[in-house]
């Protein structure tokens, strides 16, 4: 959520920033900077109201004192009159305020100047490449084929069970899975992050301090009788563990790492984004989430993107870092990389992570800070990354390890899975 101050204190640049994001924002804050001046207004009446409210209450005791008390009746109805009008100034205060933040919380994160313009995918800058593209030759099975022939992921079954996009997977398969969460979490524990493992339920408060909530609450999975939300991500959860907290200046940085299923409608998907691994309801993620004072988090950023490089790089897969464009660029995010894997069958690549700086946005729907030198408050800055989201990595790592009918596991999964080949 943006500050009230940036807005008022500097419209234009606000304004403009956003449109980087294909975002038209003048109306929004023209509207919010009037009623940020009706709150303040109001604000300065209602104190002054009160404050002579005090002042002439003050005077009944003594006037009854004195017996002068026609005087004191005089005041008592002068101070009910200030009641009254208090409790006015109130309501319109209330109503004033819940529009601004109604308002407020429509404006997306600003981008830093870093993002390329530009309108979508499309336009996204390719940043790294490494690993080389496999040739599998014209004989090469997706993997929604190889899985079948294998029988470790039943597709079928799991539209049986559920529906389409919660998949089944079996043996080897389900093993795999499991090899690869361990990995990754290992991975993470061994570069200083802490692994929790959260609910994968959240209520709307969690929702709304990411900022999954309202703009994304279509896409997500929603518990009505209790009004809990099934995650979409470790994020939600992992981040919110600091809201409405105060950090001290030796508490930095945090730096946390969780596995969960996540759940997303993906709604309006369609096509061959939607075979096999490539879209799905319920599936496997591991994430790392950093906590970070202003001044470090493009640093911290950088670490993350190496970190997951790495991981990236350990699996053999061909990968891709990019950039996103403004208009590629999520609602909270002031900057996002994501990571590809070519998926050599398909022809085409998946993404399998974004790692994102989120700045001070999601730290002031939070309202966590820290106290700087001076003691002074602070917004933190909060960053994440997914390391990494399992559906397309399975997917990379069967079509491009395919060898005569089998599927070889590369080096750095076999102590996990306890076999090189399915």
């Amino acid at each position: 959520m943006l500050t009230l101050k940036l807005l008022r204190e500097d419209p234009e640049f606000v304004i403009r920033k956003l449109a980087v994001k294909n975002f038209d924002a003048r109306e929004i804050v023209t509207k919010i900077n009037e009623l940020d001046s009706n709150r303040r207004a109001l604000q300065t009446e209602l104190d002054a109201c009160l404050a002579q409210q005090n002042k002439i209450a003050s005077q009944i005791g003594a006037l009854m004192k004195q017996g002068r008390k026609e005087e004191a009746e005089a005041v008592k109805k002068e101070v009910a009159a200030l009641k009254e009008h208090s409790k006015s100034l109130e309501e319109k205060s209330q109503a004033n305020n819940a529009e601004l933040n109604s308002l407020i919380v429509l404006l997306p994160n600003i981008p830093c100047d870093l993002v390329p313009e530009g309108k979508n995918s499309d336009d996204n800058v390719v940043v790294k490449m490494g690993n080389e593209i496999p040739d599998l030759g014209p004989d090469a099975l997706p993997h929604w084929e190889l899985a079948k022939k294998l029988d470790i992921i039943d597709f079928d079954l799991g539209v049986k069970l559920t529906g389409a996009g919660f998949p089944v997977y079996k043996g080897k398969g389900a093993r795999l899975q499991r090899a690869l969460i361990n990995y990754f979490l290992d991975i993470n524990t061994k570069a200083g992050y802490l692994e929790v493992e959260p609910p994968v339920m959240v209520n709307e408060a969690s929702g709304f301090g990411t900022g999954q909530l309202p703009d994304k609450e279509g896409q997500m999975y929603h518990a009505n009788l209790d009004n809990y939300y099934l995650v979409p991500t470790a994020e939600v959860p992992v981040t919110n563990i600091y809201r409405d907290v105060i950090l001290g200046p030796d508490d930095f940085p945090v730096k946390m790492t969780a596995y969960t299923p996540c759940f997303r409608r993906e709604a309006g998907s369609y096509g061959k984004d939607v075979r096999g691994l490539n879209r799905l309801h319920q599936f496997d993620k591991v994430e790392i989430v950093r906590i970070e004072k202003p001044e470090n988090s493009y640093a911290a950023l950088d670490e993350m993107i190496a970190h997951v490089e790495g991981i990236v790089k350990s699996l053999g897969l061909p990968y891709r870092i990019l950039r996103l464009c403004g208009g590629d660029l999520s609602f909270t995010s002031a900057i996002t990389y994501d990571f590809e894997v070519y998926s050599a069958a398909q022809g085409r690549w998946l993404e399998i992570s974004s790692v994102s700086n989120f700045e001070a946005y999601q730290a002031n729907r939070l309202k966590l800070r820290y106290k700087d030198a001076d003691g002074k408050m602070q917004l933190a800055h909060t960053l994440n990354g997914s390391s990494l989201a399992l559906p397309r990595v399975v997917a990379a790592l069967l079509e491009n390890n395919q060898k005569d009918g089998h599927i070889v596991i590369p080096e750095a999964l076999r102590a996990y899975t306890g076999f090189d080949i399915i």
